[in-house]
Order: C-alpha cells, then sequence, then structure tokens
C-alpha cells in the first residue's frame, strides 16, 4: 500500500503521486496554477487559506496547500524512512 501524507485541514495525498512540490510565487509556477485552473486539473486544499505549495502530481493534476513546502516535505520524507525501515526489518 501506498504511503499518504496529511497537508492540511485534512486533505490528504499519496506521496507515490508526487512529482514536485513547489513554492507558488515564481512566475512559472503561478502559469502553472492558472493553466491548471483553465483546464480544470487544480484541487485546492488550502480552505481559502493563503496557498504555500504547490504540488505536482503524476496524472497532471495541480494539488494548493497551505502548508509549506518543507513542511510537506518532511513528512513525505518521514514516510520514506518508515518504509525503509520497514523493508530492513523485514530481510
Amino acid at each position: 500500500m501506498e504511503k499518504l501524507i496529511h497537508i492540511g485541514f485534512g486533505n490528504i495525498v499519496n506521496t507515490a503521486k508526487i512529482i514536485a512540490i513547489v513554492g507558488p510565487d515564481s512566475a512559472p509556477v503561478k502559469r502553472l496554477v492558472q493553466k491548471a485552473k483553465e483546464d480544470g486539473r487544480i484541487i485546492d486544499a488550502t480552505q481559502g487559506r493563503k496557498t504555500k505549495a504547490v504540488l505536482v502530481m503524476e496524472n497532471s493534476q495541480v494539488v494548493l496547500s497551505a502548508l509549506l513546502p518543507e513542511t510537506i516535505a518532511g513528512r513525505a520524507q518521514a514516510d520514506y524512512s518508515d518504509k525503509e525501515n520497514q523493508n530492513s526489518d523485514e530481510q
């Protein structure tokens, strides 16, 4: 089973489907978000808060989060470390 991580306000994503976690402030990311909105590929998980992270998913979906990219990446890394530890325990 793939790992799921909390991205704020009860919203959860599959870590195996994340391609990138980036900040929303650069012009290319703003264009990416705007294009995703126009195409209906955006998932807004901010609950009306300021967007602090943009997650680009495998299936071209774009997820907006109110958590910092470092926070989300830390949670994903923790899940990855847990998975590595389980695999070494099984061997």
